[in-house]
């Protein structure tokens, strides 16, 4: 997606805000109509989020912040540090595992390993490279690309950057809240 309304639409698909009209259905999951906590448990299990400024917590570690989301999904602390590092390893990123967000320029590889612990079913990215140098940014593009082609990794990338938008798979513009065909 593209184009100024679309931030306005991730909330909805990520279950944060729910829509006046319509339905949501994730995964199979009509999740219109899940109370309050049963939402936040699909939402840690199924939707993964990278935001534009990666949002790690700069008390932790990458490693830490990549097991979060699998302590709030109830995963136990072998179990997650094993995940992590797997995840990390992965990604390339095994070396910075016990490096601060502050000591790394891998923020946003660490955030897309945060957003994918608990193997969600879609990964939402909101404006994920608009933060980035231009070699960076080419390299977080091409790590959705590698994911989505490795992990069978479903990606919804809001951007305004045209250049990410022409190399998806599929993309959709808004203009003024609406989907437009151009």
């Amino acid at each position: 997606m593209s184009g100024p309304a679309a931030p306005e639409r991730l909330p909805i698909m990520g279950t944060l805000d729910m829509p006046d009209k319509g339905s949501v259905m994730i995964d199979g999951t009509l999740v219109n109509h899940l109370k309050e906590k049963e939402l936040s448990a699909f939402r840690n299990k199924h939707i993964g989020f990278v935001f534009q400024f990666h949002q790690l917590l700069p008390e932790f570690t990458a490693l830490e912040n990549v097991m979060i989301p699998a302590f709030i999904a109830g995963m136990g602390q072998q179990e997650a540090k094993a995940a992590a590092n797997e995840i990390l390893e992965f990604m390339g990123l095994a070396e910075r595992a016990s490096h601060k967000p502050n000591e790394m320029y891998e923020k946003q590889r660490v955030a897309v390993a945060r957003a994918l612990i608990n193997h969600p079913a879609v990964v939402l990215a909101d404006e994920p490279s608009g933060s980035l140098d231009t070699h960076n940014k080419e390299e977080l593009h091409q790590l959705f690309f590698d994911l989505r082609n490795r992990l069978g990794q479903t990606f919804v990338i809001v951007t305004h950057d045209e250049g990410l938008a022409q190399i998806t798979d599929r993309t959709i513009h808004l203009k003024d809240g609406e989907v437009c065909n151009y």
